[in-house]
């Protein structure tokens, strides 16, 4: 079985200037943990995740603590969140994007998901433009059916 077999394919994309504060408006009113970043062609740019957001949100000697526990005051990271709003997804996403292709098999994108720790990848076609996303659930629920 291949991603196309799986895939999602009506999917949200946002472009690199859209502010952090809409990206999260749309990833939260959507139920989504990650949205491909595009260009005007749909070519696939960038991903931001809800890990990218909060990395950006919390300064990097948090972040290796695994834990907000560790922050002396959540005013701190409050305040850096606030600040974060109005900056154009560019500054944070992840790029270059790791993608696949719409022919790559189900168990090589569960590898890449497993080594990258990632839950959705963007799926694209040979020019690098979007098509859809495929997911975890996309692939246990193939896996369940006997299919990977």
């Amino acid at each position: 079985m291949r991603v196309y077999d799986v895939m999602v394919r009506d999917v949200t994309a946002v472009t690199q200037d859209e502010t952090v504060e809409n990206v999260v408006r749309i990833m939260a009113t959507q139920f989504l943990s990650g949205i491909p970043v595009v260009t005007e062609d749909m070519r696939v740019i960038g991903f931001v995740s809800e890990s990218d957001v909060i990395r950006a949100a919390i300064p990097g000697y948090f972040s290796l603590l695994q834990s907000t526990t560790f922050i002396p005051d959540m005013s701190q990271f409050l305040k850096m969140a606030t600040k974060l709003k109005d900056k154009p997804i560019r500054e944070i996403m992840t790029h270059p994007p790791l993608v696949v292709n719409e022919n790559a098999s189900l168990a090589h994108v569960a590898d890449l998901m497993i080594k990258h720790n990632v839950k959705i990848l963007p799926v694209v076609d040979e020019h690098g433009r979007l098509l859809g996303v495929i997911t975890r659930t996309n692939i246990v629920r193939a896996a369940m059916e006997g299919y990977l």
